[in-house]
């Protein structure tokens, strides 16, 4: 399973054998069930989750008890409480498993002493950042500018990778909707 995040790596850095070899020590390999969580709120985020078969999501509980989707993870996509696993802080997230799945999984310190000992991994992990904040960018930029009809369209358009494999609550979870006005939304579309 170490060829996928191997393949990933290569995308940004360059590293020979040997030194990938010694990177992948640093992580172990886990798999988890539908439904199962990988974090629940209120625990200390000590874990950084990279997929190598599957699905998560990041959730956190409104003030009015429903979950709030905020984050889908699929192959290839690394997935923490960014904030709460820099300072090792408990987090108000909980990560969990929409599919079975299989993550490599890093802990702070040893991704920390990672970094210090194969530091050509920090310019990885910066492109990866890089990446994942224009994303952020570009959705709080919809959340603006679309209207919620809009948003599941243009989440349609850009993600069609997400909407065979999630449920349709969770989809309206993440856009803000409630599952009832996305079912409105999808009906109005197939007629």
């Amino acid at each position: 399973m170490f060829q996928i995040f191997r393949a990933h790596v290569d995308k940004f850095i360059e590293i020979d054998g040997e030194e990938f070899e010694k990177v992948t020590s640093f992580f172990r390999i886990k798999k988890f069930r539908k439904k199962e969580d990988l974090i629940t709120a209120g625990e200390i985020c000590r874990y950084h989750f990279f997929v190598l078969e599957g699905c998560l999501r990041k959730f956190y509980i409104t003030s009015k008890g429903s979950e709030q989707t905020t984050e889908f993870a699929i192959e290839t996509w690394w997935i923490t409480d960014n904030m709460a696993y820099e300072h090792q802080l408990r987090t108000d997230f909980s990560i969990q498993a929409v599919e079975n799945s299989e993550v490599l999984v890093i802990e702070y310190q040893d991704q920390e002493r990672l970094l210090r000992e194969h530091p050509v991994m920090e310019r990885y992990f910066r492109y990866v950042y890089q990446r994942s904040y224009a994303a952020a960018q570009m959705r709080v930029r919809y959340i603006y500018t679309f209207s919620k009809e809009e948003m599941y369209l243009h989440f349609l358009e850009q993600q069609p990778q997400f909407v065979q494999r999630i449920p349709q609550y969770l989809i309206a979870s993440f856009l803000g909707l409630t599952p009832e006005y996305l079912s409105e939304i999808r009906a109005k579309k197939i007629s």
